[in-house]
């Protein structure tokens, strides 16, 4: 009796092979695991918050300023305190989203909470104050750690009541650079990985000689898209626990975190490996690869969050760089892994993703080429 041809024994030898020799391509280890490394070390090494955006407040009048929370947000790295020479260079200042806010601090006349704090501001620093909120949240909530015990737990914005998982560790560059450079890679290696390859099998006619075998064309392709995610699934754990043991990188969580960022890292492949499939079935011949790759990767790179906040751009820049896809997988790993939030919590951040994937992916189906 003939033995039945297993489709999925055909796959897992193309992702064997192909497994094989991306660990053996100079370009992949370089993007993967070179590049990302470089950053990481050396931001690791600088250690403080430097490309995390600093906003800039003004105190207000009648602000009191005798009290632990005000010596808090004037030491914070965070926060800069500016004044103005009149009140109509403030109010310019204020309507331009040159300032985040303005601060008040008042005595509340109870034992608890002693104090709260307020914040004035425009429509053109919406982009800054909600931010500059939390900021002002840890802060507080910091502070009446180190003076009450066992406190309650109330969701006010009051001074020694709000507390949030991210109140009471500091918030340094590894945690900011480290999410940044694992979606680089996941980046580099779904676009440049993909289009060279099925280019290359495409040229070399090695896809037709597939056909002349019984597997599927589904199958050939998952087998190189599982070489792939294997590969780079390796990477991100690698990135993740060295940027952990060696540079004290926040997961808040553990391995649960680890496991919710390498299921972010999963989907953002997924995505990333869709514009690979459509540069390989527009490209003409190899030299036209990297102008398409670059073309879909530098933008991302550069205004996807990977070394600086969004925040820090121009408000007329700021909208591009929210439609990327890069800046959405760098927001979601950041808030799983300092901020403890679960995969529900960034719902909108996975829903964009997925968006961007129907998109990419309706497109590859129209321009990919077999021959």
């Amino acid at each position: 009796m003939e033995k039945k041809y297993s489709q999925l024994k055909a796959m897992l030898a193309i992702t064997k092979a192909s497994l094989k020799g991306i660990m053996r391509s100079p370009s992949a280890v370089v993007f993967s695991f070179i590049f990302p490394f470089i950053f990481i070390l050396v931001f690791g090494f600088i250690g403080n918050s430097n490309g995390v955006p600093v906003y800039k407040v003004v105190i207000g009048k009648g602000c009191d300023t005798s009290n632990a929370l005000y010596d808090s947000i004037k030491a914070s790295n965070r926060i800069k305190i500016v004044s103005f020479a009149s009140e109509e260079e403030l109010n310019k200042s204020k309507i331009k989203g040159k300032i985040a806010a303005v601060l008040t601090i008042e005595k509340t006349g109870a034992p608890v909470p002693a104090y709260k704090f307020k914040i004035n501001s425009s429509n053109a620093s919406d982009d800054q104050w909600p931010q500059l909120m939390n900021i002002l949240n840890s802060i507080s909530s910091k502070v009446s750690d180190a003076k009450f015990t066992n406190r309650p737990v109330y969701a006010v914005p009051d001074f020694n009541y709000k507390r949030d998982i991210a109140e009471i560790r500091e918030y340094r560059t590894i945690d900011f650079i480290l999410p940044g450079q694992l979606g680089f890679s996941l980046l580099s290696t779904g676009v440049f990985g993909v289009a060279f390859v099925f280019f290359g099998l495409r040229n070399t006619l090695v896809l037709k000689r597939y056909f002349a075998t019984p597997i599927k064309r589904s199958y050939i392709l998952m087998g190189e898209a599982l070489a792939r995610v294997i590969f780079q699934m390796i990477s991100a754990v690698v990135i993740i626990l060295v940027g952990y043991f060696a540079f004290d990188f926040t997961l808040v969580h553990g391995v649960t975190t680890l496991l919710e960022m390498l299921f972010l890292s999963f989907l953002g492949l997924v995505v990333f490996m869709g514009f690979g499939f459509i540069i390989s079935g527009l490209a003409k011949n190899d030299s036209s690869i990297p102008p398409f790759a670059n073309l879909i990767t530098m933008p991302q790179f550069l205004l996807g969050g990977t070394f600086f906040a969004v925040e820090v751009f121009p408000k007329w820049l700021q909208p591009i760089s929210k439609a990327l896809p890069l800046t959405h997988l760098n927001t979601a790993m950041r808030a799983v892994a300092f901020e403890g939030q679960g995969l529900w919590a960034i719902k909108s951040e996975i829903g964009f993703l997925l968006l961007w994937a129907v998109i990419v992916y309706a497109v590859a189906v129209k321009v990919f080429k077999w021959e």
